[in-house]
């Protein structure tokens, strides 16, 4: 089965004050450039066949220092776009801890429909459906690395290992971290998640 990166982006001055969302020009910060230029050291001995990101800057940027090293075109994907918060996207965490809706995401995540944009259900779908499609157009040992946002990460893994949805933000994605899976067969894999260290373990002997 092919193997699946799916890397969150590096970090941006947005990501701790505000919902980003799908809002356009939000950049890595210094630190979100040198996150990404360091992912080039822990990816580039995995000989990737395809480089895929979300079409929003952040994520494209994180990729384009993989991408020269490996000499790889950035295939822009809308299956891997952040999820569609709709309304809320911009609006401050404090401002969205004031909101009902806001408590809800944090008990009964399933049950939000964000004013305006996606469910999560539907969002998982999207990206789910997605996944499987690409890992089905690459051969058995191709490496796909894929360039994403935090609760994507968070959906498919859950997605994948049969996490019930309400409890996928238990799981932790961090800036420029990297989790693998294999897909393409009948029983997915995850092969580790949320991985920063300067070393990745053996994919392909």
């Amino acid at each position: 089965m092919p193997v699946v990166f799916l890397i969150r982006h590096g970090e941006n001055d947005v990501m701790h004050r505000s919902l980003a969302g799908r809002l356009p020009g939000v950049h890595l910060n210094e630190r979100g450039r040198k996150q990404a230029q360091e992912l080039v050291e822990l990816l580039k001995n995995q000989s990737p066949n395809a480089i895929y990101s979300s079409p929003l800057e952040r994520a494209v940027e994180t990729a384009e220092p993989l991408a020269f090293a490996t000499r790889q075109k950035i295939q822009i994907e809308p299956g891997l776009l952040e999820i569609d918060y709709g309304r809320w996207q911009g609006r401050t965490y404090k401002q969205l801890q004031r909101l009902k809706a806001w408590q809800l995401l944090h008990k009964e995540p399933s049950q939000v429909q964000f004013p305006g944009g996606e469910t999560l259900p539907g969002a998982q779908r999207r990206i789910t459906t997605y996944l499987d499609e690409i890992a089905k157009s690459h051969a058995e040992k191709d490496v796909l690395v894929c360039f994403t946002h935090a609760d994507v990460i968070r959906l498919a893994v859950a997605y994948y290992l049969h996490i019930q949805l309400d409890d996928f933000q238990r799981l932790s994605v961090l800036p420029a971290s990297v989790s693998g899976l294999m897909l393409g067969g009948e029983t997915p894999q995850l092969l580790f998640m949320n991985l920063t260290s300067s070393r990745l373990p053996e994919m392909r002997k």
